[in-house]
């Protein structure tokens, strides 16, 4: 499943295609969205918002396009009047004179006013969002600590999205790899040091996958590329200590970890 920094890419490639363009038609697949559909035509696109692995479509109207991609769910930009050939189930199509963005699959959408919003079920559980530019390490320190984290194990609640929303397998690894923890740890048991390391690590590894994954690290100065430390890179040697990278399973999910410096 993708995690915060696929997501906040896509959203970022939606809102280039469409973003403040006038909406010349919009279709919903399902009858209870039917009724937005004219209502929307002339309408734009004023953001789109992630909030964890859910996606808020605004419109200027005021209302706002819920959708959450869950495993099978996936959004396409396509020229204006092509579709892909694809064997997915269209959900929602959001046409512009020229392009037009398509989310195919996804079964948990929802069109929600500014009232609705504030009480959404999934949007009032899940936490801040790592990717949000105003939430700071101080902040995610204060809720590592708080009664309903700090005696969690790392292993389940960095995959929790009321925890931090946005987080998933692969960035729990490598922010456990980065600050040398395990698993098992737990917030309530690590040193001052460790828990300043853990919060930072917890917004910088997701901003950076998100900056850098996938591109050329052109600029030698501007620092450093996102690559995978441990993810899928089980029996190779860790590059902070030479040890051997091993596989285990941890809350239902595969775990990547360096026993020689994870301890």
């Amino acid at each position: 499943m993708p995690e915060g920094p696929e997501i906040r890419r896509a959203a970022d490639n939606l809102e280039a295609a469409i973003k403040g363009k006038p909406l010349t038609d919009v279709w919903f697949a399902f009858d209870r969205l039917k009724p937005y559909q004219s209502s929307l035509i002339g309408q734009t696109v004023t953001q789109m918002e992630t909030r964890g692995k859910a996606l808020l479509t605004h419109f200027s109207s005021g209302l706002t396009l819920y959708s959450h991609n869950q495993l099978y769910g996936v959004w396409r930009v396509v020229d204006t009047g092509t579709l892909p050939q694809t064997s997915r189930v269209l959900r929602v199509r959001l046409q512009t004179a020229d392009k037009t963005i398509l989310l195919y699959s996804a079964s948990d959408i929802d069109m929600l006013t500014p009232e609705q919003l504030t009480t959404h079920p999934f949007l009032q559980r899940v936490g801040p969002d790592v990717l949000d530019p105003h939430l700071t390490p101080e902040a995610v320190e204060a809720r590592l600590l708080s009664p309903r984290f700090r005696n969690r194990q790392f292993s389940g609640l960095l995959l929790d999205q009321a925890f931090l929303a946005g987080l998933g397998n692969y960035l729990r690894v490598e922010i456990l790899w980065q600050v040398g923890l395990t698993g098992q740890h737990k917030a309530k048991d690590l040193s001052d040091s460790q828990r300043v390391a853990l919060s930072h690590a917890l917004l910088d590894i997701p901003r950076l996958s998100y900056t850098t994954r996938g591109q050329a690290d052109d600029n030698k100065h501007h620092g450093a590329l996102f690559r995978f430390k441990v993810f899928h890179r089980d029996g190779e040697a860790c590059e902070r200590c030479g040890g051997i990278i091993e596989k285990t399973m941890l809350s239902s999910r595969p775990f990547y970890w360096c026993p020689h410096c994870q301890r």
